[in-house]
């Protein structure tokens, strides 16, 4: 079935937006939300030249040493407007030094940050914490990788759904109370290009906990029964980030320090 979306009327009941909670219970919304992509490259013997270019042009980016290529290295970009990517990125990476690396389009990552429906700041969950998490010098660190649910997860009973997310979650939660590591996800449907749901990132200090962070969650019920695929990983570690205007509240839509 083909659908035109420009003779489909107007649907007020359609709604959009990021839902989350206040500390009174009423619902509240926001129209944003961050988009992250992570990019790979090889034949990057020359680290430097691309810090400096990244400077330069004022970025919103992370720059990764891939643990797994001597010569490699992971870019990541965010904004909270797509065409960021292709209007302000795209035709700064072709052009040198970026033009000269070696694309690993299997590597690529897109995806969009989203609220689950209780949180009572959608602009710290949605904008302010991805992007100070991603570029902490602190936490420099991080594996990057997509992950797909089987279909009949979303035919579980709604409260079953909770269990097993809630299992899987407290993990993460456990490791972050403990210093060890912190995530981001990211949702990617109808983004990727192998039809991936998410994407998911773990930041820390230091490499192992993350590593553990994996081990440990590939015993829970979503990923042992309802993950159909995952990976593949990027693992990195910060050379360079730039967070412009280096602000604690990061106003990627406008490009401004307002705080």
């Amino acid at each position: 079935m083909t659908l035109d979306i420009q003779q489909q009327p107007h649907d007020d009941t359609l709604d959009l937006r990021e839902h989350g909670r206040s500390p009174q219970g009423q619902t509240i919304t926001s129209d944003r939300r961050l988009f992250m992509q992570l990019l790979a490259f090889t034949a990057a013997h020359d680290a430097a030249v691309l810090c400096t270019a990244l400077r330069r042009a004022n970025l919103p980016s992370v720059l990764y040493a891939d643990l797994n290529d001597p010569a490699g290295v992971g870019l990541l970009l965010f904004s909270e407007q797509p065409d960021f990517f292709l209007d302000t990125a795209r035709p700064f990476l072709n052009q040198p030094p970026f033009r000269d690396l070696t694309p690993r389009p299997e590597m690529t990552m897109f995806g969009r940050t989203y609220a689950l429906g209780y949180e009572q700041d959608l602009e710290q969950t949605l904008i302010t914490r991805p992007a100070a998490r991603v570029t902490d010098l602190a936490a420099p660190w991080a594996i990057w990788y997509p992950l797909r649910r089987h279909g009949s997860f979303v035919n579980l009973p709604a409260q079953e759904q909770r269990t097993i997310l809630m299992e899987h979650g407290g993990i993460g939660r456990a490791y972050g109370r403990a210093g060890y590591g912190v995530d981001i996800r990211l949702a990617c449907y109808g983004l990727d290009k192998n039809d991936n749901d998410f994407v998911v990132a773990l930041l820390g200090p230091e490499l192992f906990p993350l590593s553990s962070i994996v081990e440990r969650m590939r015993k829970t019920r979503q990923t042992s029964e309802y993950l159909s695929s995952l990976g593949p990983f990027f693992i990195g570690k910060i050379i360079q980030a730039l967070n412009p205007h280096n602000l604690g509240v990061l106003d990627l839509k406008q490009g401004s320090n307002n705080q």
